[in-house]
């Protein structure tokens, strides 16, 4: 793979993918970001420099406190992640990370979905689905709230859907005659 671009280097790193979910709702800054991530505030400040000059996050406001600056930052709106089609291996690597560190906090009797699947269907049919499962992820952007609002409760989900290219048949998937 070719180097990949600022935005998708950005993007391809879980704890930077967790700074761009919890500033989603409102802005945070670098020390409110390893407080809840549990991690320094110089590594905290580093992925957020990282994201702002990927241009993933801007600045929300700058207040004062305890005798210093205190720069927050929000998440720039959009999908920069359903954008990303060179960096797809990377993007899943990613994924699949952070999906790992989320199981592991399910909720033992909790509610869920769960799907793994490689199917055939109508071109409509696919372009259907994306649009609800995209329409999906919309609405629960829409309903987050900042992190640990009362009466709200944690949710994780991860998706990538997407078509695939079609492989080539070996001599071992022949039809049978």
């Amino acid at each position: 793979m070719t180097d990949p671009d600022p935005v998708l280097r950005a993007l391809a790193h879980p704890l930077r993918l967790r700074m761009l979910t919890l500033m989603w709702t409102g802005p945070m800054s670098a020390a409110e970001l390893a407080r809840e991530l549990d991690v320094s505030h110089a590594l905290a400040s580093g992925h957020l420099r990282r994201l702002d000059a990927a241009g993933l996050v801007e600045l929300a406001e700058e207040r004062t406190r305890r005798g210093g600056r205190e720069r927050r930052y929000r998440t720039v709106h959009g999908s920069p992640l359903s954008d990303q089609r060179d960096g797809t291996q990377l993007l899943a690597a990613t994924l699949a990370h952070t999906l790992q560190e989320r199981a592991v906090r399910r909720a033992p009797e909790s509610e869920g979905v769960t799907v793994d699947a490689e199917l055939w269907v109508e071109p409509e049919i696919w372009e259907a689905a994306r649009r609800q499962l995209a329409g999906i992820a919309a609405d629960l952007h829409d309903a987050a709230r900042p992190p640990r609002t009362p009466g709200t409760m944690p949710v994780g989900m991860s998706l990538m859907a997407f078509p695939l290219q079609e492989a080539p048949r070996s001599a071992n998937d022949a039809e049978p005659s």
